[in-house]
């Protein structure tokens, strides 16, 4: 079932700078980057910094949120996991995904944790559009998925599908970090070691893995646009 809103906008009061974007070279080590989202958002809180959005790939991992089953975590010895603070249940990170971390302050925006859910499910949304992708939001499963009408059906008659984008945040003090990831062309067999947020009855994908024939950069660029279009301007750095 698809959920009936679409959050449009998003946008910062009137007089909010930009928000800083930017692009990391490489994999980041995920410890470091937790830390230097929890030092980013209590300069966001503080008002010494610019809210952020920080693009990272990362080297294989499993992230365990905070509604995770331990049952969930299938090869616990196949790459290193992580317990951290977002909402959500075991993720996997990896070269070829885009993870977005998002620091934003809502207090700025909407104070409105389902509402900024959907926003971020409409930026993944938008983003895939622009690459020809129809992504769509589910009511009882948080993420973007896309149908496989090439596939059978499943036992209850509803057509197959599969996670292309997942969405895992935390607050503090109505300031995000954690946020997005888009699978552009991680190994899904990689997904295999878990139960990727709890769910069983579909399956996980990619851009490359439907077909599309796309970079990074060219991923980055679309997560820009559509960033923009909800959220307001960005600035990168030295700009």
């Amino acid at each position: 079932m698809k959920r009936a809103e679409i959050i449009t906008g998003f946008e910062a009061a009137a007089g909010s700078p930009p928000v800083e974007w930017r692009v990391e070279n490489g994999l980041t080590d995920y410890e470091a980057a937790v830390t230097f989202m929890e030092n980013r958002v209590a300069e966001i809180r503080s008002g010494t910094a610019n809210e952020l959005i920080w693009l990272v790939e990362h080297p294989p991992l499993y992230t365990a949120g905070t509604s995770s089953d331990e049952s969930d975590l299938l090869a616990p010895d196949r790459f290193p996991v992580f317990r951290t603070g977002r909402g959500g249940e075991y993720t996997y990170h990896g070269p070829g995904q885009r993870v977005a971390y998002v620091m934003l302050d809502l207090k700025r925006r909407t104070c409105d944790v389902r509402a900024f859910v959907s926003s971020l499910e409409n930026w993944i949304i938008r983003t895939l559009a622009e690459m020809n992708i129809k992504g769509e939001r589910r009511e009882d499963r948080v993420g973007v998925w896309v149908v496989r009408p090439e596939r059978p059906p499943l036992p209850d008659g509803t057509m197959a599908e599969d996670k292309i984008a997942a969405i895992g945040i935390r607050l503090r003090r109505w300031v995000s970090f954690h946020g997005i990831s888009i699978n552009v062309e991680p190994d899904l067999e990689h997904f295999s070691g878990i139960v990727p947020c709890g769910v069983t009855a579909h399956g996980v994908t990619s851009l490359v893995d439907l077909g599309l024939p796309v970079t990074m950069a060219d991923v980055d660029i679309s997560l820009r646009h559509a960033f923009e279009d909800i959220y307001g301007p960005t600035i990168s750095p030295g700009d």
